[in-house]
């Protein structure tokens, strides 16, 4: 069940409060329109009535899935009470196959959904992101020196010809920028993880990210 509130938050340029509308939980198969705004960005988005400056609302949510058996937390602090996570946890055992997931950003949960919209897996596109990176280090692209921290995010596949492509955008000079990744790289990624399944993390809310994959190259 979807779970809808309203609370009052601070508009960050002018700070005049104002309500807004919270979703506590997202349970898609009773409100696919709310997992739409997620994949386009706007659900967690408001306007200040006062000043008309777009706001992104910070808050604790739970994306639910049921046809694809997906649950994805969104919590900002980044830690989840152990045993919150073990009840839900414990439940979709239950219910047989979830993937559970722990984000802290909007961003993060944006991606998540995309991945498994595209029949993706997360651990392997988090390798493949590890990968590209580590390529355009050694092309050093475009002259930059942070290359190693760049938020790669994963945006869509792409098919031209019969070859297929996992298209990346990341910020560059204030804009966003795309990268093109051969579909091989994710494949070989995915034999991977499937060679060492002690790499998968055992806790109930799996955090599958950026720092996740650098404790497992280093």
């Amino acid at each position: 069940m979807s779970i809808i509130a309203e609370a009052i938050a601070p508009c960050s340029r002018c700070g005049e409060k104002s309500e807004i509308t919270v979703y506590k939980s997202i349970n898609t198969s009773e409100n696919p329109e709310l997992a739409d705004r997620i994949r386009n960005g706007s659900l967690f988005v408001w306007e200040c009535p006062h000043c008309h400056q777009a706001n992104l609302a910070k808050y604790e949510s739970l994306y639910h899935d049921p046809a694809r058996k997906i649950m994805i937390w969104l919590m900002p602090s980044g830690d989840l009470p152990e045993t919150q996570a073990r009840a839900i946890s414990n439940h979709a055992k239950a219910m047989g196959g979830y993937r559970l997931r722990l984000v802290k950003d909007v961003g993060a949960l944006m991606e998540k959904v995309l991945i498994f919209d595209a029949g993706l897996d997360d651990l392997a596109m988090e390798m493949c992101k590890y990968v590209t990176r580590m390529e355009m280090m050694s092309q050093k692209n475009a002259g930059r020196e942070n290359l190693a921290d760049i938020p790669l995010h994963f945006h869509r596949t792409e098919d031209h010809d019969g070859v297929k492509t996992l298209v990346f955008i990341y910020p560059d000079n204030g804009r966003m920028a795309s990268i093109s990744v051969g579909f091989n790289v994710y494949e070989d990624a995915s034999g991977i993880i499937e060679r060492n399944p002690d790499i998968i993390p055992a806790d109930p809310f799996m955090k599958i990210d950026r720092d996740w994959i650098l404790s497992f190259m280093k």
